[in-house]
């Protein structure tokens, strides 16, 4: 479990340094562009990505 953990962890930090690694104009950008929302939207992201998340990770263990 702790293995899990930490790899999860692991790539989900590689995964967030590829936008300012590879872009980070577009990156900064994109970043502007989401602290001028208000707080409603933002939380609908964060669900989005949070049910986009666990679908994955459903999908991914499920086939273990």
């Amino acid at each position: 479990m702790s293995q899990t953990f930490w790899l999860a962890v692991g790539l989900v930090l590689i995964l967030e340094g590829l936008g300012p690694l590879l872009a980070p104009r577009g990156w900064r950008e994109l970043i502007s562009q989401l602290s001028n929302q208000d707080d409603q939207t933002l939380r609908r992201i964060g669900g989005c990505l949070v049910v986009a998340g666990s679908v994955i990770a459903y999908l991914m263990f499920s086939r273990l």
